[in-house]
């Protein structure tokens, strides 16, 4: 579909939701439960993904360009549906790029609204982040749940294979058990206390089968998206400026900067459902 008969089309605003890759789906998966009468634009940077181990100057400048594209094709919303983007590029294009580009529009993440509700969860004020190398450097969970609960203690593991696992389609396989004990058993090294592990990256969820296996049952694993979209439906309720903005066909349409084909492929892992896709380019 021609870019600009897509962004005709599509002048009434859906969210816009942006990853790297495909975790985001689960986001979106979630948030369309919840709120299904909205039109929504998923933007995969499947081309450059992953983001995790880049740096914070080349996440900014990725995700600012996501951004863009979602503005110019007609979203007054995007939400980051990916921890990494969240953690290194979602202050800078608050505060620095929405003012000079337009500052009726938003930008939001995905850290706040799991950072929001954990303090409702863990009863030792012990927690555990499961994330990318970049989410974990960041700190951005560290600060974000020292901010609202001063209380909790949290500590923080790496998972650098973990969503290649996923998305190679391994994640049932019997060679994803040794990386997900691997890094569950080396959190609960660093902090025995621990009561609540967060997923700190949007894969993750379609490892839960294989986390539960390997964290003691006392402690509680958390998906985000279920918080996210919740945080959402709550926005939309506190900002009507916003929400009467949005497009509300209950349409959903696919971007990647990929290879079309590829993504509805894998897509359908996270999505189990047939969908089409787009291919644009960023720059």
């Amino acid at each position: 579909m021609d870019e600009q008969l897509f962004t005709l089309h599509h002048s009434k605003s859906p969210i816009g939701i942006f990853d790297s890759g495909y975790g985001g789906l689960t986001i979106l998966n979630q948030v369309r439960q919840l709120l299904p009468q909205y039109d929504y634009l998923y933007l995969g940077d499947n081309a450059r993904a992953p983001y995790g181990a880049r740096s914070f100057d080349v996440v900014y400048e990725f995700t600012r360009q996501a951004v863009v594209k979602l503005f110019e094709m007609g979203c007054q919303l995007v939400i980051l549906g990916c921890n990494t983007a969240s953690a290194k590029a979602l202050r800078t294009i608050q505060q620095h790029d929405l003012p000079k580009i337009d500052s009726s529009r938003r930008v939001l993440g995905i850290i706040r609204p799991t950072a929001e509700i954990i303090g409702t969860l863990t009863k030792t004020r012990h927690v555990g982040i499961l994330a990318t190398e970049g989410t974990i450097k960041s700190k951005s969970y560290n600060l974000e749940i020292q901010k609202l609960w001063p209380d909790i203690q949290v500590s923080g593991v790496a998972c650098p294979l973990w969503a290649a696992i996923v998305e190679a389609n391994e994640a049932d396989s019997l060679g994803a058990d040794y990386f997900v004990e691997k890094r569950i058993n080396q959190l609960l090294t660093i902090d025995a206390q621990i009561d609540t592990i967060i997923l700190g990256c949007t894969h993750y969820p379609l490892l839960l089968n294989k986390i539960k296996k390997y964290v003691p049952q006392h402690i509680k694993v958390i998906s985000q998206g279920e918080y996210v979209a919740n945080s959402l439906s709550n926005y939309l309720l506190r900002h009507p400026e916003i929400e009467k903005r949005c497009s509300k066909n209950g349409q959903c349409h696919y971007l990647t900067t990929e290879n079309s084909d590829n993504f509805k492929e894998t897509a359908h892992l996270f999505l189990h459902e047939n969908i089409q896709a787009e291919t644009i380019t960023l720059d």
